[in-house]
């Protein structure tokens, strides 16, 4: 019997399981052929089939085994088909049918279950080497005509070749070796050509390449030659244009200067010499027409515009120019008289000059037409404040800063202007009766400033929810109001639920509570301001996640972390504007907080002195840096070119940028802030950029805002430089560089007229010409410091007069030249102005003669007090400017 190695391994199990090896080791012929020693081959069956577990650890070759008779390939036939469960038993009934049956009858098959038996018919001899692999004869009818088909075809070839042999004559070997060889010739022959004619081809491909290489590189070379020397000629032309158009420049300015000099001399001589009327108006008719001062004003005439565009052109005047333009004549009488133009009347500018008469006639006259009033400031009596009352349809009414207001002129204001929608009472001294009185009459309040009011108390505010209540108001200003307490702050909440912006400035007393209380209820509010507020955490800043907070300012605080901006992407996924100036808790956690904001646009970290170039670099990788607008990151002293780079990447919206103090920064890094073609403003004060900073930020163009005070390593020549090529630039702050001169007023006066605001505080070099020439040729100047000029006179404010109609705000501190008489005139012509005679402090670095002061000389422990000092003197300009913001976001609202 063959081998058990390809069998079916399931067999095998079956095999080692019952021991069949064994049994069939007593399947021996004397066994099968004498009936009376069945049971004694049945014992020795038994007792073989204890040794089985011994045959587990038998390998394949020792389970081979053969049996000898057909009765034992029978018996062994049927256990391997049937696989009985009792394979002893089964054997002893099949053996007890074979006696039965006799020998004669026995077949091989005879002990396979019939429904196991195979369907088709084989012709091996034997069942048992089929099961095992060893028979593959296995003959079907496809079989047959496959066989048939394979011997006829063999039949048929040996046939054809024998054919083949016979009828075709042989050929002898020579012939077929010299045709072997003829045909080896030639195809070695063919080969060789075949080959000599690639080489060629390459050879010819090649020199074709450098032919072709050499043709291009003389079309480039001389294509080169063409754009160097087009472009050489360009860069002449560039050259003598931009030369043309500096020199016109030149030209123009000294020809404007000429008849500035020529008009302020023939002003002069008419002031002077009033006595000689005829010789003066002769010699007055040829200066006019030597230097062409004498315009027709027949060519024109105003009056005969459209009204439309005449309003247009009024609106742009202040008050007092109305009034001006009202004196010339009829015609220009009637054109101030126009409704339209009286609709906002602002007596704050003109307080120091209008009387109460006028005020009280104005109003009168123009009462149905009067919708907003700013008496900002203005000091009047009861009787002009009672005239407001006139006006019935009044919306806006600004009485900040009016020391006579009381509350029994509110009540006449109230009763007769119940219309009123934005009421602004900072800074005046109105109680709880003033407060009740609004929920009364002011049904439609939508903006109320209580900034600085200090007489009223918790339960004023409670009377905000009486009768109708103040409930569509929607922004509210509570700066200075230390009186208010906690219980203060729910009164709000329970009777102003609808606010939207709150400001509260300058208030110690404000704490967590203080807020939670207010946003227990107050959950629409958008945009909140905590200016001088020290006792805020961050307690307050979660407390403020009910509500969808869109502008968020803090500033001064030392209790706001980085933990206030964890989750501040979940909690105000909208905010678009964050102040946190001078909040030194603030790491560069906090710019990776901020990084994930998609509507983030402005962001003030100023004073936030540990923040670094690596915080930056993760808010820059958000997608906000895409959207930024305006960027404060002054004094943030660990910041160095790094940060730079970083910005001209990602900033390309950016519009405003302060890195003011930061004094790891150079000028290759300034090379960079070209690349942010949206940028209009930027400051630079207080870092160490140099004339090559300069030259370099002069490729930008559209600078129209530039600060750079105390940089001491800029001179006139980088000035001079940027100021060429940046005639938009509205905005320059060079105070506190003591070693710039006239020069660069000079390069202003001819290239940046346009100039509205100039700063050139602690410059003690500059003279009178300096400003003669900014007088001439700047006329749209708005504000001027000129602060620690030292060697300026009298002289500069009759110039100023004269040429700066438009000047607004006037800084003139520390000029001991200029008298008080003349500064006193020069009050009444701005808006705004500081004077003081006295020496320069020791933070100017220079005495009163403008010497630099030596080192050991400069105050060292005194510093801070001088830094407080300059701090109080700019806290009337903070405060202006809060003031003049809260104005703006009330017409905002």
């Amino acid at each position: 019997m063959a081998s058990l190695r390809t069998a079916d391994p399931a067999l095998r199990n079956y095999f080692k399981k019952h021991c069949i090896p064994q049994v069939c080791e007593v399947l021996e012929p004397s066994s099968c052929g004498r009936t009376s020693s069945v049971g004694r081959s049945k014992r020795e069956a038994s007792r073989k089939i204890s040794l089985s577990r011994s045959l587990d650890r038998r390998s394949p070759r020792e389970l081979a085994w053969t049996p000898q008779t057909p009765a034992s390939k029978a018996l062994l036939c049927g256990v391997i088909i049937n696989r009985p469960m009792d394979p002893l038993k089964y054997l002893e009934e099949m053996i007890m049918v074979i006696i039965e049956n006799g020998l004669e009858s026995l077949l091989w098959d005879m002990c396979i279950d019939p429904s196991l038996k195979p369907k088709i018919r084989r012709l091996s001899e034997t069942y048992l080497e089929q099961l095992f692999g060893l028979d593959d004869q296995l003959v079907t009818p496809e079989l047959m005509v496959k066989a048939c088909t394979f011997y006829t075809g063999h039949l048929v070839k040996t046939h054809f070749c024998i054919w083949r042999d016979t009828a075709i004559p042989r050929v002898s070997e020579e012939d077929i070796l010299a045709e072997k060889m003829k045909t080896a010739i030639t195809y070695y022959n063919s080969s060789l050509q075949k080959s000599l004619f690639h080489q060629w081809y390459s050879y010819v491909k090649k020199q074709k390449e450098k032919i072709d290489g050499a043709v291009l590189g003389v079309q480039h070379i001389l294509h080169y030659s063409k754009l160097k020397m087009i472009l050489k000629k360009w860069k002449e032309q560039a050259r003598k244009k931009y030369k043309k158009r500096e020199h016109d420049l030149i030209l123009k300015h000294e020809l404007q200067l000429r008849k500035w000099r020529s008009q302020l001399k023939l002003k002069t001589t008419e002031e002077t010499s009033e006595e000689e009327e005829e010789e003066e108006s002769v010699s007055l008719e040829r200066s006019l027409s030597e230097v062409s001062l004498a315009p027709d004003t027949s060519q024109c005439d105003i009056s005969l515009l459209p009204e439309r565009a005449v309003l247009q052109i009024f609106l742009y005047l202040s008050l007092r120019d109305v009034i001006t333009c009202g004196q010339v004549n009829h015609s220009w009488m009637s054109m101030t008289q126009m409704n339209l133009l009286w609709n906002a009347i602002d007596f704050s500018t003109v307080k120091s000059v209008i009387t109460d008469r006028y005020i009280v006639s104005t109003l009168q006259r123009w009462r149905l037409n009067v919708l907003h009033l700013n008496f900002r400031g203005c000091v009047l009596r009861p009787k002009t404040l009672k005239s407001v009352s006139h006006c019935k349809n009044l919306q806006e009414l600004n009485v900040s800063d009016c020391p006579t207001l009381t509350d029994e002129l509110m009540r006449h204001i109230s009763e007769g202007c119940p219309g009123i929608l934005y009421l602004n009472l900072s800074n005046t001294a109105i109680t709880n009766r003033t407060l009740r009185l609004l929920p009364r009459y002011f049904h439609n309040l939508q903006s109320l400033s209580l900034a600085y009011c200090r007489k009223f108390t918790d339960k004023g505010l409670q009377y905000l929810n009486l009768g109708n209540g103040c409930h569509k108001l929607i922004y509210l200003d509570l700066s200075g109001c230390t009186q208010i307490s906690v219980q203060g702050f729910k009164n709000i909440a329970n009777s102003c639920s609808g606010i939207i912006h709150m400001t509260m400035n300058d208030m110690p007393t404000l704490t967590d509570n203080c807020v939670k209380a207010l946003v227990e209820k107050c959950q629409c509010i958008t945009s909140v301001v905590f200016i001088g507020s020290p006792h805020i955490s961050d307690c307050a800043f979660n407390a403020l996640s009910t509500c969808s907070l869109r502008k968020i300012r803090f500033e001064g605080n030392k209790r706001i972390t980085d933990a206030s901006f964890k989750f501040i992407e979940k909690n105000y996924p909208n905010i678009s504007h964050i102040y946190m100036a001078d909040c030194k808790g603030i790491t560069d956690g906090t710019l990776t907080s901020l990084s994930p904001l998609k509507q983030l646009t402005v962001l003030n970290l100023a004073n936030c002195i540990r923040i670094g170039d690596m915080g930056l670099k993760q808010f820059l990788d958000g997608p906000s840096s895409i959207k930024i607008r305006e960027l404060n990151l002054s004094n943030c002293v660990h910041l160095s070119d790094v940060s730079l780079v970083k910005l001209s990447e990602r900033c390309s919206n950016l519009n405003y940028l302060s890195l003011r103090n930061c004094e790891h920064l150079t000028d290759q890094g300034v090379e960079y802030i070209v690349n942010l073609f949206s940028l209009v403003s930027l400051d630079l004060s207080g870092t160490v950029i140099s004339n090559e900073g300069l030259i370099a930020l002069s490729r930008h163009k559209k600078l129209k805002e530039l600060s750079l005070s105390d940089c001491c390593k800029i001179t006139n020549v980088g000035i001079e430089a940027f100021c060429k090529s940046s005639m938009i630039l509205e905005h320059l702050d060079v105070s506190y560089c003591p070693q710039l001169s006239d020069e660069i007023i000079k390069a202003l006066a001819i290239y940046c007229i346009s100039l509205t605001s100039l700063s050139i505080a602690g410059c003690p070099q500059f003279t009178d010409s300096a400003i003669e020439l900014l007088s001439a040729k700047c006329h749209y100047l708005h504000i001027l410091d000129i602060s620690g000029c030292i060697l300026l006179t009298d002289q500069i404010l009759k110039d100023l007069q004269r040429g700066c109609k438009q000047l607004q705000i006037l800084k003139m501190q520390y000029c001991r030249q200029i008298s008080m008489e003349e500064a006193h005139r020069m009050a009444s012509v701005v808006q705004q102005q500081e004077y003081s005679s006295d020496d320069p402090p020791p933070w100017f670095r220079y005495d009163w003669e403008g010497k630099p002061l030596p080192d050991n000389q400069s105050p060292t422990a005194p510093k801070d007090d001088a830094d407080f000092t300059a701090e109080e003197s700019l806290q009337g300009d903070a405060k202006e400017a809060v003031r003049l913001s809260l104005r703006q976001e009330n017409q905002n609202i």
